[in-house]
């Protein structure tokens, strides 16, 4: 198991990718500190994937407040005595429209959470990763960064940003033994897009499968990611199996893109 005797703490955990990250890091023999804005959501997951309590720990956290992430970060230590890995999956998403129909307060708060939620977050954790010898920071972007889709604009850019401080943390922190990555899903099997599939396909007259090869037929794979995938991939990074890998972003996107 790769995270055997590891603490890995994920940000964000709620119905979808969140909650496949620490399921998978439980699978991988790792203990989990949880954060999200909802108590019930994460007592719901700590009960259904550790219904011992045994290897998990949970508390809620508005990450751009800094007084919350360091209160976290203190959970973690108390309870585990290390933090291994951050992977950072909180997000706000509820941003869309272009120059002239968008509102630039959801602009200000997708770079506030996205981009300085997660450094306020980083921030907290760093000192323990110094005093233990090293770490692993995973941030989750996202492909619009690279393939402009309108309604995404804000979003896009505020992970855009997060990958440019990614480059800059990955040379600050690497002297410490910290390196610092990005996971970059595009389309992933998961609640929302089998939501938004079935919506489609309701909407159009048409089957989930027409729906779903609209999309999947140009992917070499031929098939859309599963949120799981994305999770194991945030392992890899979380791991020692890629002690010598920071600064590097990994797409995970069934060949949508290739870059």
């Amino acid at each position: 198991m790769i995270l055997q005797g590891k603490t890995v703490l994920v940000s964000g955990v709620g119905g979808g990718l969140g909650r496949e990250i620490v399921e998978a890091a439980l699978g991988a023999g790792a203990n989990v500190l949880m954060c999200a804005r909802t108590e019930s959501t994460l007592a719901e997951t700590a009960r259904d994937l550790d219904p011992g309590g045994k290897r998990t720990a949970y508390r809620t956290c508005d990450v751009v407040r800094p007084d919350d992430c360091a209160a976290l970060a203190a959970v973690g230590k108390e309870r585990f005595g290390r933090i291994d890995s951050l992977i950072q999956v909180a997000a706000y998403e509820q941003v869309f429209g272009g120059l002239f129909d968008t509102d630039f307060e959801a602009w200000s708060k997708a770079f506030d959470v996205n981009v300085l939620g997660a450094m306020t977050l980083l921030r907290a954790v760093v000192p323990q990763m110094k005093a233990q010898g090293g770490g692993s920071v995973v941030f989750i972007g996202s492909q619009s960064m690279f393939k402009p889709s309108l309604p995404q604009a804000g979003y896009g850019a505020s992970k855009g940003a997060l990958l440019t401080a990614m480059y800059y943390l990955a040379d600050e922190l690497g002297p410490d033994a910290i390196r610092v990555n990005m996971v970059v899903p595009s389309w992933m099997w998961g609640p929302a897009v089998e939501g938004f599939v079935d919506g489609q396909a309701s909407a159009e007259g048409r089957t989930r499968e027409e729906v779903l090869e609209g999309i999947v037929g140009r992917f070499p794979l031929r098939r859309m990611t599963e949120d799981r995938e994305v999770a194991d991939a945030t392992l890899f990074f979380a791991s020692d199996l890629s002690r010598a890998i920071t600064g590097q972003h990994l797409l995970v996107n069934s060949g949508e893109i290739m870059r």
